[in-house]
């Protein structure tokens, strides 16, 4: 899924469930940093596998970092943006390598779960089907099936857009209030 919105679902879901540990814009944010491997494939006519080394546990772990670094000068953008959107943000260095190597993550294991090229735990040269199988059985309802299609993948991510979005108007609404009693607060 290069560059497509699917893969904000579950990162801003999760984001905004676990801000208080995670940097949410380089978590984010490293959901397409990473296809920009897929990106290059194509764009190059590469060929087959598209989803390579970048869309690994290993190296993928070391493209994360690398963005959590990268993205350490970009806080205070990052911090006004959040402000924007009233949603509490205290950037720290660690904080942000470590969303970064989480968000690339789960990149790749959502990635792993409907493209059969995604080799997730390279160098092994293939991933272990009985972890995989069984969600994949259990997400499907069928046992013989190890990938869910890009639909219901799509359907997935939807639906954790849509529940992002309902945790962000909580945050909103927890925003306000903390707000208000902080100017009540002061007047006091």
């Amino acid at each position: 899924m290069p560059f497509t919105p699917y893969h904000f679902g579950p990162s801003a879901f999760l984001g905004l469930v676990f801000r208080k540990w995670i940097d949410i814009p380089v978590f984010v944010l490293a959901n397409v940093i990473v296809d920009v491997e897929v990106v290059v494939v194509r764009g190059l006519m590469l060929g087959w596998p598209t989803h390579r080394y970048c869309h690994t546990l290993l190296i993928g772990a070391v493209v994360g970092a690398l963005w959590g670094i990268a993205a350490y000068p970009l806080r205070h953008l990052f911090e006004k943006i959040m402000r924007i959107l009233y949603i509490p943000y205290i950037p720290s260095f660690w904080k942000m390598i470590i969303s970064g190597i989480i968000g690339v993550w789960l990149h790749v294991l959502v990635d792993g779960l409907c493209h059969n090229d995604t080799r997730i735990f390279w160098p092994k040269s293939r991933w272990p089907l009985t972890l995989w199988g069984i969600i994949t059985s259990i997400v499907t309802g069928n046992i013989y099936r190890w990938y869910i299609s890009q639909e219901e993948l799509t359907t997935i991510c939807v639906a954790f857009f849509i529940a992002s979005v309902i945790v962000y108007i909580l945050v909103l609404l927890v925003s306000k209030k903390d707000v208000a009693e902080s100017k009540m607060s002061k007047k006091g």
